[in-house]
């Protein structure tokens, strides 16, 4: 009878739970796997709209509010084109758009649109980079796993969530598609979700479903994605990887890495590797290729066995194509994917990230040139720490470069520039490699390290690096 009791109280606390407004600003709980966005609203539905102008108006954008923006292969381009307008037209101020890189125009982070909107970026793309750069916009220092406490602990609280969707199924769920990383947290939080519905975005699982009751406004708008076409890499590029997979790459590794030349480069050297996992905030073209040759089976992952595991993408309709209804991929929170402890759970933990600059200690630098700001934490010492720490002491975290800038200054320092943050210190690097091999770090002296990284230096650069080396730390960098 007690036990009957308690399930009709806890009924009555589900059911106030589901009908309660949508619109109060009380703080929302927000649960990794059992949260607000998956759970129907009862008698709830979304203002459905004809165009992205009319869901702006509705949503009643004011001055002096927050807005949280999807990013990468998600970015509402659509809704921020008509957001900008608005904003210029009513002469709405001080607008902040919190977002992760996005993709497409950013027309609000223009220079005669500053005094409307200010974009605050948890890491910084092309798009934005100019306006960050001139002062007109900010970033966060953030690590990627860490970015959905900004919006769970209240440290921002959108008023508005700019979102980009898959419509919704049978049973009235959509997909975030390409983007979950910290778009849960966000919404949880927010006061009203804006949304677009595009038969184009990928359908995918895990923690991407939201109901559609959760949307306040929604408005279709059936257009491609954007895509980075694969990019074939250059010689060093290709040497580079060929370094990596073959002396760096087991059968059965676990790996993460990044989008760009390099990550491509030693994805396509992989294609007699076997039962390799992928545990990954992002991932590219480069892994549909290893899945269809049966390269990929992520069988030998202690966690999500059987699964690739990411959290958001940008890449080519080829990717799309195969992540959509694909119950191979779970895109999961970028809190649970990128956190260190999780990260040294999988097997063979290897982890390939790239960086702007390294000194002859192994300090890294990836978010800046100098005092300008570049891009940002990312996920790099997310899993770099975690592949270091590794369960199974197997980890391998690299760091890929190519030995010189496009303008031929050597990537490797005696110091980092003036101003340089360092991303991942050098306690816990272990590989760098350049197009003329690998510098293996753990367990080397200053003397020892700094003869290692010379070594993968351009040799158009090692003299000066030897001398530099020697005026820094008073004795020859030696083996």
């Amino acid at each position: 009878m007690a036990a009957l009791k308690r399930m009709v109280n806890l009924s009555k606390i589900l059911k106030t739970m589901t009908t309660t407004s949508r619109f109060q600003t009380s703080r929302k709980t927000y649960f990794t796997y059992v949260n607000e966005p998956s759970m129907p609203i009862l008698n709830k539905e979304p203002c459905w709209l004809k165009t992205a102008d009319e869901a702006i108006e509705k949503a009643e954008l004011d001055s002096d509010q927050l807005v949280f923006v999807q990013g990468a292969a998600a970015t509402p381009t659509e809704l921020l084109r008509a957001m900008t307008e608005y904003g210029v037209r009513c002469d709405v101020r001080n607008v902040k758009l919190f977002h992760m890189h996005l993709e497409g125009d950013a027309p609000f982070a223009k220079p005669e649109n500053a005094k409307h909107f200010r974009s605050v970026s948890f890491f910084i793309g092309g798009n934005v980079r100019p306006a960050v750069q001139a002062g007109h916009a900010d970033c966060i220092p953030i690590f990627l796993h860490e970015i959905p406490r900004v919006f769970n602990e209240g440290y921002v609280k959108p008023d508005i969530a700019l979102i980009h969707v898959s419509p919704p199924d049978d049973k009235g769920y959509c997909s975030l598609g390409t983007s979950v990383d910290c778009v849960r947290a966000a919404l949880s939080h927010s006061k009203y979700i804006v949304a677009l519905i595009n038969k184009c975005m990928p359908r995918t699982f895990g923690d991407a479903l939201i109901h559609v009751s959760h949307l306040d406004f929604a408005v279709e708008h059936h257009k491609p994605l954007p895509v980075h076409p694969v990019k074939a890499p250059s010689k060093e590029e290709q040497q580079i990887g060929k370094y990596i997979a073959e002396n760096l790459v087991v059968d059965g590794a676990t790996l993460q890495m990044g989008i760009g030349s390099i990550p491509d480069a030693v994805l396509s050297l992989l294609k007699n590797h076997q039962n390799l996992g992928i545990h990954s905030e992002m991932f590219s073209d480069g892994v549909v290729e290893l899945v269809e040759k049966g390269c990929i089976t992520n069988n030998r992952k202690t966690m999500h066995r059987g699964r690739i595991v990411g959290s958001f993408c940008v890449g080519s309709d080829k990717l799309y194509n195969f992540m959509h209804n694909n119950p191979f991929i779970e895109m999961l929170v970028v809190d649970y994917v990128n956190d260190p402890k999780i990260v040294a759970k999988q097997p063979n933990m290897t982890a390939i990230n790239s960086c702007i600059e390294v000194d002859i200690t192994g300090q890294i630098c990836s978010d800046s040139i100098g005092t300008r700001m570049y891009s940002g934490f990312g996920g790099q010492l997310d899993f770099i720490t975690g592949a270091a720490l590794s369960d199974d002491r197997q980890g391998r975290p690299i760091i890929a470069l190519q030995s010189v800038t496009s303008k031929g200054e050597s990537k490797i320092q005696p110091v980092l520039k003036t101003g340089a943050g360092v991303v991942t210190n050098r306690a816990v690097v272990r590989y760098i490699v350049t197009e003329y091999g690998i510098a293996s770090l753990f367990g080397k002296s200053l003397q020892q390290r700094s003869y290692e990284l010379i070594q993968i230096a351009h040799p158009d650069h090692r003299e000066a690096l030897e001398k530099a080396a020697f005026e820094r730390l008073k004795l020859m960098p030696a083996p």
